[in-house]
């Protein structure tokens, strides 16, 4: 199963870009149809408007997408994301110009 440092964040309730949101470790499965996060199992959407995922047991909105070096992750978000403890290491690696963990290659 490919696994990767994503930004994830909560649309679901939220106005544009203010739901939480963090960096950590989401696993995929073989057809990035489906990724899996805090439990949750997301499905790709490609029909919804602010979001590329949805939760199939809540239908929350997320929006899952490779972090960026320049910490521009929300458009108009007050705040950072969380960095989750497990993949503080890697995503500061990094933001100090290193490649994701399995994107060493593109």
């Amino acid at each position: 199963m490919p696994r990767r440092i994503m930004f994830v964040q909560l649309k679901t309730g939220y106005d544009t870009d203010r739901g939480p949101s963090w960096i950590g470790w989401v696993d995929f499965s073989k057809t990035w149809g489906t990724a899996y996060f805090h439990g949750r199992t997301l499905r790709r959407a490609g029909w919804l408007s602010d979001a590329n995922f949805y939760d199939l047991e809540t239908n929350e909105e997320f929006w899952v997408s490779g972090p960026k070096r320049d910490r521009t992750d929300t458009r108009y978000g007050p705040s950072a994301p969380t960095i989750e403890p497990d993949a503080a290491d890697d995503y500061h690696a990094f933001l100090d110009g290193s490649p994701l963990p399995g994107r060493e290659n593109g």
